[in-house]
């Protein structure tokens, strides 16, 4: 359910995602948003802010799947005998989570990166995948088996900070707006606290998020070796701020994207509970 609701929640935050992945992968200046928006804008028309859809959906199917299920099953694990969870074990179980995830998730990533930034390209450099499956296969037979995990050590570190960071200041932001006189336990409680945790790990993943872009989009000479060769060549060549180019789409894309997606979870599981366990009496444990 989980990987389905991160598909229906992607359906509106893709068009922000490849923004963030065009400023990431532009070198230099004149990369602002408003000069990739018309830039995408110019290519397809708004069939164009949706590049790579079906590799962002095959995407959503394996690492949020996969780190949802991992991180449902490490909670149920180390939950005490009352049902309480200390805190360090959901920073452990998101970040545990989080590198499942980014491992199941890397294939998908490498050919969402590549389809949303081929309309960049020049025309001779373009890859021309047609969609999600044609590209694992092209990538496969153009750079071998390992080129489907080419970025994956920026990956994996981005998921387990990210899912970590999410779940971590998700319930400090949570216990901090329920102590003061303007919050009570519902939506407007979650949607700040989303908001805010959504702040808090765009701003700590941005620096891997980039890498990760870079890592992913070049070809078999890229000038990358290792996360942190690629870290020090890219701000020496483009200075600090380079770290955090699309950081703006990102953090827009994130706040919706975490927030449609616990309440199509939500959905999906009422839906599942009322119309299906009940009738044939399955029991949650």
């Amino acid at each position: 359910m989980a990987g389905f609701a991160a598909c229906a929640a992607n359906f509106f935050t893709h068009p922000l995602d490849l923004l963030k992945v065009r400023q990431q992968t532009m070198k230099g200046t004149g990369n602002g948003l408003v000069h990739v928006v018309r830039g995408v804008f110019a290519e397809r028309g708004m069939l164009g802010f949706y590049n790579g859809i079906s590799a962002a959906v095959l995407r959503q199917m394996t690492y949020s799947m996969a780190r949802f299920a991992t991180y449902e099953e490490l909670k149920k694990r180390m939950s005490r005998s009352d049902g309480s969870l200390p805190f360090y074990c959901m920073a452990f179980a998101g970040i545990v989570a989080g590198a499942v995830g980014g491992i199941c998730g890397t294939p998908a990533d490498i050919v969402l990166v590549r389809l949303q930034n081929d309309g960049s390209l020049p025309l001779a450099q373009r890859r021309n995948y047609k969609h999600a499956i044609d590209g694992l296969v092209q990538i496969t037979r153009d750079e071998g088996p390992r080129g489907l995990f080419k970025g994956a050590v920026p990956n994996v570190s981005r998921a387990m900070l990210m899912t970590g960071a999410q779940l971590c200041s998700y319930d400090a932001f949570k216990d901090l707006l329920l102590s003061t006189p303007y919050f009570t336990n519902g939506l407007a409680l979650h949607f700040s606290a989303s908001l805010l945790s959504g702040f808090v790990a765009t701003t700590i993943t941005s620096p891997f998020d980039v890498v990760k872009t870079r890592v992913m989009n070049a070809g078999p000479t890229s000038p990358y070796r290792s996360l942190m060769q690629a870290m020090v060549l890219i701000v020496r060549e483009e200075g600090i701020r380079a770290l955090y180019k699309g950081w703006t789409p990102s953090f827009v894309r994130m706040a919706p994207q975490t927030i449609l997606t616990f309440i199509f979870l939500e959905q999906f599981r009422g839906l599942y509970w009322n119309n299906y366990a009940r009738q044939n009496r399955v029991r949650f444990e």
